[in-house]
């Protein structure tokens, strides 16, 4: 049987956790950081998580995960 093809799409923009939970990077910190404050542009450092309602459909792009 063929190999599975991973979307490209989406494995740059998920990786899967150690738990299995899929992690993503935080929207809005790519640019414009002067009008942002110090302690949000801290918080928009961290990962965030894929909601529960959403992860199995990410999941179905990234097979190998």
């Amino acid at each position: 049987m063929p190999k599975m093809k991973t979307n490209r799409a989406a494995s740059k923009r998920f990786k899967v956790s150690g738990s299995g939970r899929i992690r993503r990077s935080k929207c809005g910190a790519q640019h414009n950081m002067i009008g942002k404050s110090r302690t949000r542009r801290r918080r928009l450092r961290d990962q965030d998580m894929v909601d529960k309602a959403l992860e199995g459909r990410v999941k179905l792009l990234l097979p190998y995960g």
